[in-house]
């Protein structure tokens, strides 16, 4: 699928800050649709990924606070800008070309960045980012250097990192990259680890900005 045609699904009239002022808790999902992904992974990526938005569209308060933005690599693209809910499209992500994920990296902790200066300039508090790397095998580009900016941005608290190995990941590289420990995806279950995600982000969104907020086990849907 080309680029302009994932632009022309983009929502029309996303809602303004003006019209919600209230506090934004973004998430961000670096997600791996390399050839690898083919068949059933991608399948179940999709739906996994539809049901995380129904679930914040059914709560009257995440579906004004949580703003979720998709972006794909093999190769790196937007799927989605940060918005919320309410603004959800229904992407068919399809699976193709390699493993770029030190430029999805850059690029997302770019896209946070900016995102969280278009809060600060219209005055919508926000809660810690949450970045979310979901990817089934190993990068086919430089990676060290997205490595640091994870680091930096962790200590910096400028967001959490977090990295999901699905089949084959290489998990050694993603505990290099991520300063969080892996976890590595039971079988195929996005959509277990989306409902976890959902009741995460819900649950978040009921909280303070500042606030420190503690995420449930990974149960359900991880290899211990």
């Amino acid at each position: 699928m080309s680029d302009d045609m994932y632009l022309d699904q983009q929502p029309l009239g996303a809602v303004t800050f003006a019209e919600n002022p209230e506090p934004r808790c973004p998430c961000l999902l670096l997600l791996d649709t390399s050839g690898s992904m083919a068949g059933e992974a991608i399948a179940e990526l999709n739906a996994g990924i539809k049901s995380f938005y129904n679930e914040l569209q059914g709560d009257s308060l995440a579906i004004k606070r949580v703003e979720v933005a998709l972006l794909s690599f093999g190769p790196v693209r937007i799927i989605s800008d940060f918005n919320t809910a309410e603004c959800f499209f229904d992407p068919l992500l399809e699976a193709e070309g390699d493993t770029p994920m030190g430029e999805a990296i850059r690029k997302g902790i770019e896209l946070i960045r900016a995102r969280k200066e278009q809060y600060r300039a219209n005055g919508i508090s926000f809660y810690r980012p949450w970045i979310f790397l979901i990817t089934d095998g190993a990068p086919t580009d430089e990676w060290q250097s997205a490595a640091a900016l994870v680091r930096e941005g962790e200590q910096s608290k400028a967001f959490a990192f977090f990295t999901i190995g699905v089949n084959k990941a290489d998990m050694k590289i993603l505990k290099q990259i991520s300063v969080r420990e892996p976890v590595k995806l039971q079988g195929l279950k996005f959509r277990e680890f989306f409902q976890w995600l959902s009741n995460s982000m819900k649950s978040a969104s009921r909280s303070n900005p500042g606030d420190r907020i503690q995420l449930a086990p990974p149960l359900g849907w991880s290899e211990i």
